[in-house]
Formats: C-alpha cells, structure tokens, sequence
C-alpha cells in the first residue's frame, strides 16, 4: 500500500476534520457509504491526509468486515492519524472520524423518526421519503465511480465498469441474489481480473 509522507496536523486541523464529518453525516442519507466522493476529495484531494491506496483499503476492508459498514470511516480517522507518525493521533483520529460521523445523524434521526412517524399521513413526509430515493442512488453511484476510479490501469477500469453494468442488469432483470454476485466479484478480483 502506498503511504504518504508524515503529516504535520495541528489542533485547528482536527476540529476541521471534526466540523467536515459532522457536515457529512448531516448529508449521509443513504449511510455514511453515500458521503464517499466527499470524502475522499477533502481526505485525498484537498486535504493530502491519507493517499488513494488508503482510502480505499479503509473502505474495502471495512466491507468486507463482519459488523457496521461505517468502520470505514474509523479506519479512515486511522490512517489520518497513523500518517501523523502518532498511535495517540490514530486513535484521536478513530475518536474524532467516528463521533463527527455518528453523533449529528443520529441525533437527526431519531428527532425525524419519531415526527415523521406521528405525521406519516402528512404529503409533505410521504414526498420527503419518495424524493431522497434518487438522491441517495446518485450519491451511491458516485461513490462506486470514484472508487472504481483509483486504479490508473485504463483496462482494469472498464472491467470494473463492465462487471458493474453486468450486475446491474443482472439485478434488475432476474432474482439472482446479491451475495452470489458478490462472490462473483470476490473471485474476479482475487483471480486478477479486476
């Protein structure tokens, strides 16, 4: 995996990181998987606090992990602050990823849940729940394109693309279930293919 140089953070740095991620789980509709394009442009592009080959090892292994798939976003605050050259800062940087992640959706949420259930009836909720399915999928298609696009490899990017729309069509035109397509992609990606 590549690494990048040590990084110098200081306290104002942290509270960005902190601010971003609250600002990003306002946003995480879909999860906190649909706030991905954002934060690898702040994390990689903007920011230069973890490399390509980082973000995407926090996200493929947080996936492939039993649990929560919002551990990605620990193992991301992780490798901020291992690149800091700091074990105290990696776990700083857990703390501040996860809390920053967690602690505004979930507050929003169940203050949502709970109104949105006494007023179900109501078209302004009922157009709220139908108008966030697009949003979410767009959201979700960006991430999958952004992490399809860390390989520079041009031909295994169009086997990624390619594999993609198979599983696509595959979803929407048969009852094929979804783990067998993942173990498809498993075996692609294990064998070199992708």
């Amino acid at each position: 995996m590549s690494a990048i140089p040590l990084i110098s953070m200081d306290w104002l740095d942290w509270l960005n990181f902190f601010l971003h991620f609250m600002l990003l789980s306002l946003l995480s509709v879909g999860g906190a998987v649909s706030t991905l394009p954002d934060m690898h442009r702040y994390l990689v592009d903007q920011q230069h606090w973890m490399s390509d080959a980082q973000f995407n090892a926090s996200v493929a292994l947080a996936q492939a992990a039993p649990g929560p798939n919002v551990l990605f976003v620990a193992l991301m605050g992780w490798h901020v602050g291992a690149n800091t050259g700091s074990l105290w800062a990696a776990l700083l940087g857990v703390l501040i990823a996860m809390v920053g992640i967690i602690l505004p959706s979930a507050t929003l949420t169940f203050t949502f849940a709970n109104w949105s259930h006494k007023n179900r009836d109501l078209i302004l909720v009922r157009s709220f729940k139908l108008g966030m399915a697009p949003i979410v999928i767009g959201l979700l298609i960006a991430t999958g394109w952004i992490m399809a696009s860390a390989s520079h490899d041009t031909a295994r990017q169009w086997a990624m693309y390619l594999l993609a729309a198979v599983s696509a069509i595959l979803v929407w035109r048969t009852q094929i279930h979804l783990l067998w397509l993942l173990g498809a992609g498993a075996l692609l990606g294990w064998l070199g293919f992708i």
